[in-house]
This record gives structure tokens, sequence and C-alpha cells, in this order.
């Protein structure tokens, strides 16, 4: 999803300008939050007799690894690692009125009011003055479009990305289509795996944006500190950026 093929916003920009690719989820508005709360649900209503809870959540994550690959990011891939997870802890079988009640613990995050953290419109408003912002963003292409039209903060973006996969080649192809010049372009986010290492690896520079509840499976170590000239910055909160940009 885009709004041009190229890098347009009505307003014209100061020299030196750069373009600012930035996450949505747990960097401009509140996320993985609520999938923490469904999943505590889950094993509270799973009462596991022999596992402990970091050992059903250990299940989870490989469940939820593995659903990622056959159904993507997002809720419908949730629901499906929830189900999956039940059936692979519980001794008994999945009834047609369990499979609605663990679904539910998913689903029942889309009825979430959209929470955007704190800073952000003040501080969108600030950088789109002055440089390009574009939204990079994985997941359902439904899903995530509805997520950014609720936020109310499209308007500070000059296009829109939404990827199946935040890896290296996408980050490529991203550079390709906007033809953007690696030495002004920057990936903002929280996730190491996603947003950081592969953004660093394909050439440009990034800023982290730390969020104290990131997804476990976006959990990784950030690559060195690059030594070609790349940029890498670490900022406490999304405001902070407005002390670099």
């Amino acid at each position: 999803m885009s709004m041009s093929p190229q890098i347009a916003n009505p307003k014209t920009k100061p020299e030196g300008a750069q373009t600012l690719l930035i996450d949505l989820d747990d960097t401009i508005c509140e996320n993985n939050i609520y999938f923490e709360r469904a999943i505590a649900q889950f094993i509270s209503f799973l009462n596991h007799r022999e596992y402990s809870t970091e050992q059903v959540r250990e299940v989870i994550n490989q469940v939820e690894r593995e659903c990622i690959l056959t159904h993507g990011y997002g809720l419908h891939s949730f629901a499906h690692s929830l189900v999956r997870s039940f059936e692979r802890l519980s001794v008994e079988p999945i009834t047609p009125a369990l499979h609605e009640k663990i679904q539910g613990f998913a689903h029942q995050i889309a009825e979430h009011p959209m929470e955007i953290i704190d800073g952000v419109p003040e501080t969108l408003d600030y950088l789109s003055e002055r440089h390009h912002l574009l939204v990079m963003t994985k997941g359902s292409f439904t899903e995530q479009s509805a997520k950014i039209e609720r936020s109310g903060l499209q308007e500070y973006f000059s296009a829109v990305e939404i990827v199946a996969e935040k890896n290296e080649p996408t980050y490529r192809s991203i550079i390709a289509k906007y033809a953007l010049l690696p030495e002004t372009t920057w990936m903002i986010g929280n996730s190491p795996k996603s947003d950081i290492n592969p953004a660093l690896a394909a050439g440009i520079h990034a800023v982290f944006v730390p969020h104290c509840q990131t997804w476990v499976l976006e959990h990784e170590e950030i690559a060195a500190e690059p030594t070609n000239g790349q940029k890498l910055i670490h900022v406490e909160r999304f405001t902070d950026l407005r002390m670099h940009f």
C-alpha cells in the first residue's frame, strides 16, 4: 500500500531533508501489550497441571513461529496459534465451544481502542515539516491499513508500505521502489530483528526506539556499530527523535 511510487509531499522540505521510514506497532502505537494480555488469559484458562507458566509460554512461542510460516502475522495467525497450543497442551480434546472461547482471546484485541504512544503526534508533526516520512509496517494488509487509518496519523506520512516480512531483501526493494539514497535514509523502530538489523544490512541508517513490551519473537542482539559510514542511534523514547532530526 502506498500513496505514490515516489516520495511525494505537497509541503516543500528544507535543504538536508532525510527520509525516515517509521515502524507502526510498538513504535508509534501500542500493540504487543494486548497480545500479552490475551496470552495471559489463555494460560490462566488452560490452567495446566504439569507445566509452569514459563513452559506453557515456550510452547506458545514455538507454535507462533510455526503459524507465521503458514498464516503470516496478525490476529488470524495468532488465533490459530492459541488453538494449536491448546491442542498440544490440553489432555481434553478441543470442542467447538472451546475453539470459539480460545479464538475469542485473540479476536478481542481487534475491539481495543487505538492507543498512540505518548508524544508521537507532536513529534510526527515536527518531523514531517522537515523530512519525508513513510510508514513501514509488516503484517496483514487489512489489519495494518485499518490501524493506520484509525490512528489519525496518516496525514504526516507521504507513503505507507505494508509488507509481509521486514528483512534485508524487503528493505532493498523499498529503497529501489522510491529511489532512496542510503546516506539520507533511516529506519526507526523498536524491533532489533525487523527494524534495525535488516535495515543496516540493506545499507541504510537506523534508530532504535526500545519498548518494554517488544514481542519476544522480535528479540535479537542488535548488530555491531556500523563502520562504513552508516549510523545507528539509540534513543530512550520516540520524542527524542527531535534532538536528532
